[in-house]
């Protein structure tokens, strides 16, 4: 998977410090002061720059052509030079940012400086305190079962490279060429880590092992690294021998490159720990509290997040009880009872590629069902479409249920909701629809196109925090709720609860491993006894919160943080309190860390009072 971290490090997911205290923004004036534009000017730099070192994020974007497209024949530069690179840019961005008088700045001017700056003074902090994990806090592994070019540049290829002409298949060709020289890159930053004592668990290296093993196994007539160009070049008749091209990058360049990281992780194996938190690399214990703060741009200590856990998994049971047993759902535990659930052929789709079609032609009729009600509680609309596809079978195996991959700024690339189907007993249909909610509409696509379509500095569109980005997303879920998508259909509701809950576990699960020593056993146990989700489903989650530590934790204090930003513009509005106008004020300034969240939303406020 690739997001736009790829594009900017800075002011991305790599953050991690104390949140905005910038006083609430006035209403902007119509004149544009000399400080604005200073601040624009340098906003445009600052991009420019990024895009210079960001191949793929130019490509995410939809900006490989015209002068850019020089681009499209290059990938990141993943290397410990590459790192260097973008650390350096950092250091000189804040530098220069730091120039502009902040006093100057009003309304969305403020808003973009706070956002911009909140990400580069905060990776400067991170950035100097470690030396291991690539850049920032919150990955410390640079490959691992969730992430790595070789997870991520086989589907970035397909999905995000387009190939409109006999320039772009050349383009495909150049990147298969570069795809190599990124692995050993990745693989330099491997070893350099492993000199400092940064090495994955063994139950992470035996899942990485597996994936790149898998990649590696294809024969060129089945490796989508080949075979998307092949269709491609095919449908849009574009003349050459494109498969004998790939393949001869594929097995000459790329599969050795591929050995180089395989002999590594098995070279590890043998010494390899089981121990699954950050606590135990070099300074861990500050290191999972900047990993926190990286993901949430929170300042809540790992001890008050365990407990808020606790008592959300206490609260969400009690109201999944309660729906349970008017169902006639009254034995066993919670999670017992989600656990027949689970395996009640009543809501599995047969396991079979009809069945998989079926479950996403429905999710498909679920997304038009919501989107027919959006204008009741959005003023303003996305217009790039959403497509739903399953997640490519050659890295299904380490893979999440789902996820979402944005679609391009100009919109003629949709969006993307990926749905796990390695196996459909892992996708009850009762949970499906929360899922497509969230990834979907009017989660991350709703979200991430409206911020695509918004009339804001191109540096502020590629711009992500996760609290932000995944706090709505999970608040889309409730939404839904609001909306009355569960009026009718009390199981669906319960799998909404479920997933409420299964986000609050996952506050006890990550600061239980990373800051309280719990085995991955332990959290393993933990998870399935909360939500009753079959263990091979929670042993994926739990490795992901071992090579993610804090991102699990951004969903739920993020979701907290938007309803506590509506209840409190309600109260302060009353009757001129407009849903519409506050997701409106809420989204259309970007993605932004949650202290500045609560200053739009105070601006907000003042301009409804008028």
């Amino acid at each position: 998977m690739l997001d736009r971290r790829a594009l900017l490090l800075s002011g991305a997911a790599t953050l991690a410090a104390t949140a905005a205290t910038a006083a609430a923004p006035k209403i902007k004036p119509p004149r544009i002061s000399p400080a604005v534009a200073a601040m624009d000017k340098l906003f445009d730099a600052f991009i420019a720059e990024a895009l210079d070192q960001s191949p793929e994020g130019v490509t995410s974007l939809g900006l490989d052509k015209g002068k850019r497209a020089y681009q499209k024949s290059r990938l990141n530069d993943r290397s410990l030079a590459g790192n260097a690179r973008v650390k350096a840019l950092n250091t000189s961005q804040l530098k220069r940012l730091n120039t502009i008088d902040r006093k100057q700045l009003s309304g969305l001017d403020a808003i973009n400086y706070d956002v911009v700056h909140f990400g580069l003074q905060t990776n400067e902090v991170v950035n100097k305190r470690y030396a291991y994990g690539g850049n920032g806090a919150g990955v410390p592994y640079v490959v691992n079962q969730f992430g790595g070019a070789y997870s991520g540049i086989p589907d970035f290829l397909d999905s995000q490279h387009q190939i409109a002409g006999k320039s772009d298949a050349e383009a495909y060709l150049a990147r298969l060429s570069d795809f190599a020289k990124t692995l050993d890159g990745e693989l330099e930053v491997m070893k350099h880590d492993a000199g400092l004592g940064v090495v994955p668990p063994d139950f992470v290296i035996r899942s990485t092992l597996k994936q790149l093993s898998d990649l590696r196994a294809m024969t060129p007539n089945k490796a989508v690294l080949v075979q998307s160009l092949v269709r491609r070049a095919r449908e849009k008749k574009i003349a050459g021998d494109w498969e004998k091209q790939a393949s001869a990058l594929l097995t000459g360049k790329i599969y050795p490159a591929l050995d180089r990281q395989i002999a590594q992780f098995k070279a590890w194996q043998p010494k390899a720990v089981h121990d699954a938190g950050v606590w135990r690399l070099p300074d861990g214990g500050q290191y999972y509290t900047d990993s926190i703060l990286s993901w949430t741009s929170s300042t809540r200590k790992p001890e008050e997040i365990h407990k808020l856990g606790l008592d959300l998994v206490a609260q969400y049971a009690s109201r999944m009880d309660a729906i349970m047993r008017a169902q006639g759902l009254t034995k066993g535990t919670v999670g017992q009872r989600l656990r027949g659930m689970y395996g009640n052929p009543r809501f599995t789709y047969p396991n079979t590629d009809a069945g998989k079609e079926k479950l996403i032609a429905d999710l498909n009729r679920k997304v038009a069902a919501i989107s027919a009600r959006l204008p009741q509680w959005f003023g303003t609309l996305p217009k790039t479409k959403l497509i739903i596809k399953r997640v490519p079978k050659y890295i299904e195996a380490g893979q999440a249920g789902g996820y979402y991959n944005g679609g391009s700024l100009d919109g003629t690339r949709p969006g993307i909701y990926y749905i796990n189907l390695r196996d459909t007993k892992e996708q009850p249909s009762w949970a499906l629809p929360t899922l497509t909610y969230h990834e979907g509409i009017p989660g991350h696509h709703l979200q991430g196109t409206l911020q695509n379509e918004a009339p804001l500095p191109l540096i502020r569109k590629a711009q992500f925090f996760s609290a932000y980005d995944e706090g709505w997303a999970l608040y889309a879920e409730q939404l839904a709720d609001e909306m009355g998508m569960y009026k009718g259909d009390p199981f669906g509701e319960i799998g909404y609860l479920h997933d409420a809950c299964f986000r609050a576990v996952r506050l006890v699960v990550d600061t239980g491993m990373h800051a309280m020593k719990w085995s991955r056993e332990q959290a393993v146990k933990y998870y399935t006894d909360a939500i009753g989700d079959p263990e091979a489903a929670a042993i994926t989650e739990v490795e992901r919160y071992c090579v993610w530590p804090g991102q699990a934790c951004g969903y739920m204090l993020g979701k907290v943080t938007w309803l506590e930003e509506r209840a409190r513009a309600k109260q302060a509005l009353g009757a001129k309190f407009d849903i519409r106008k506050f997701h409106d004020a809420g989204l259309l300034s970007g993605s932004m860390p949650l202290g500045v969240l609560h200053d739009r939303i105070s601006h907000y406020i003042a301009e409804a009072k008028g």
